[in-house]
């Protein structure tokens, strides 16, 4: 009798088990479909390059006269049908210094910014992996923006 018990709890636990993973996997495609490199560029560069990448973003005229704001979707036309991703990384991660972005310290370099807001976020969080992960998001949406 006691085993049947156990044996009865068991299976029960099993079938809970079981109904909550299939419950949380019906939930999972939503939290997949998430655009990391989309959000980051939304969130910090189409102020200035524009939705787009274009260059028609709204802070455009806030910049000094004769500054021309890149296209970011013909930076692999420009270097010959290559997506510059070592140039591409050090301007967003600010070890290329960007006359439009002004001086290291004015300029709002992202890798230093993503290495706070991880530091803001979790003291479990390595600060450099996070920044990183960030800006290769970052990178691999401007690369879609790219025209073909």
């Amino acid at each position: 009798m006691n085993s049947k018990l156990v044996r009865t709890l068991t299976v029960g636990a099993i079938a809970v088990g079981a109904a909550a993973m299939a419950q949380a996997q019906q939930h999972e495609p939503a939290e997949q479909n998430v655009d990391a490199g989309k959000y980051e560029y939304d969130r910090h560069c189409a102020e200035c390059h524009g939705l787009s990448g274009k260059g028609d973003g709204p802070f455009v005229q806030l910049l000094r006269s004769g500054t021309v704001m890149p296209n970011l979707t013909e930076l692999s036309q420009k270097n010959g049908g290559v997506f510059p991703f070592t140039r591409v990384y050090g301007t967003i991660d600010g070890t290329v210094r960007v006359r439009a972005h002004g001086s290291r310290i004015g300029m709002p370099i992202w890798g230093e910014v993503y290495q706070t807001e991880s530091r803001n976020l979790s003291p479990i969080y390595n600060p450099d992996v996070f920044a990183r992960a960030k800006i290769l998001a970052l990178i691999e949406y401007i690369y879609r923006l790219q025209e073909k």
